[in-house]
C-alpha cells in the first residue's frame, strides 16, 4: 500500500474516532465554536444531546413527516423563534443533512417545514459530490452528528437537461456539467419516456453511491449511525419522492 494513502487513512480512522468521542461528550461544540463559557457551554452540550440517541430511521422519518406537512399547508414552521436564535447561536447538531441542487425552487427547510440548526444543507447545481461537498457532509455527519442524508435531485433540473443536450458551455459551466454525465449514460438504459426524470433519478442515485464510498461515512453507516438516501422533488406538487 503507498505510504501516503496509508498515513491518510489511518488518520481518517482516528478522526472518525476522535470525531465520535467529540459528540458522545458533548465537546465537539466546544472545538466548533471556541472557548465557551459555562453557561454557553451548557447550552452547546444541551443541543448536541437534542439527537444524540435519533435512529438514522427516525431522522428520515421526521424529514419526511415535515414534508408531508408541507405538501398539505400544515407546516408548523419550527424552530424559527428569537429564543431557537440564541439557542443555536454557540452550537449546532443538525439531524439531517442534505445534498441538494442550487435552484431557488427548492429550499430544504421550507420544503421540509424545518428551522434553524434542523438541516445541514449543501447546495449546488445538478446535486453533485464535488471533493468539497463531500468533505462538507462528513464534516455534516461525523462531527456534527447529522443521523441521514439525503440527496435531493428534482423535477425539470435545468443542469441535468443541460448534460444532456450537450454542447460547449462558457466559464466553468463546463466543468460541473461533466460531472452529470454519468447519470445521463446511466438513465439511457430505464424504461420511461421522460429522459429527463430518468437522468435526475440515475444522477441521484450515482451521488449516493459516491457519497457511500466516502471510508468516514461508510463506517457512520456500518455503525448504524447514518443512512445516505436518494429522493427526486416534484416542483408541481412539492412532494419529495423516495428513490431506490
Amino acid at each position: 500500500m503507498n505510504t501516503e494513502k496509508k498515513s491518510f487513512n489511518i488518520s481518517r480512522r482516528s478522526a472518525i474516532k476522535y470525531g465520535g468521542s467529540l459528540i458522545g461528550t458533548g465537546l465537539a461544540a466546544t472545538i466548533l465554536g471556541g472557548n465557551l463559557n459555562n453557561s454557553q457551554n451548557v447550552a452547546a452540550q444541551s443541543i448536541v444531546a437534542q439527537n444524540k440517541d435519533l435512529t438514522p430511521d427516525e431522522a428520515l422519518k421526521r424529514l419526511m413527516e415535515g414534508n408531508e406537512r408541507f405538501i398539505n399547508e400544515k407546516r408548523i414552521s419550527p424552530n424559527q423563534t428569537r429564543e431557537r436564535i440564541i439557542e443555536v447561536s454557540e452550537s449546532q447538531a443538525p439531524f439531517a443533512a442534505l445534498l441538494s441542487c442550487a435552484d431557488s425552487r427548492v429550499p430544504s427547510e421550507i420544503v421540509f417545514d424545518q428551522g434553524l440548526g434542523d438541516l445541514f444543507v449543501c447546495r449546488i447545481a445538478g446535486n453533485i459530490a464535488t471533493s468539497e461537498e463531500i468533505g462538507s457532509l462528513e464534516f455534516g455527519t461525523m462531527i456534527l452528528g447529522a443521523k441521514v442524508l439525503m440527496v435531493m435531485g428534482h423535477a425539470r433540473c435545468g443542469a441535468v437537461k443541460a448534460a444532456i443536450e450537450g454542447g460547449r458551455f462558457p466559464g466553468r459551466i463546463g466543468s460541473l456539467i461533466s460531472s452529470l454525465r454519468v447519470g445521463v449514460e446511466r438513465a439511457q438504459r430505464m424504461p420511461g419516456s421522460n429522459k429527463l426524470q430518468n437522468a435526475v433519478e440515475a444522477n441521484v442515485l450515482y451521488q449516493v453511491e459516491i457519497l457511500k464510498d466516502s471510508a468516514i461515512m461508510g463506517e457512520l453507516i456500518d455503525k448504524n449511525q447514518l443512512k445516505i438516501v436518494g429522493a427526486y422533488y416534484d416542483l408541481s406538487t412539492g412532494k419529495v419522492n423516495m428513490l431506490g
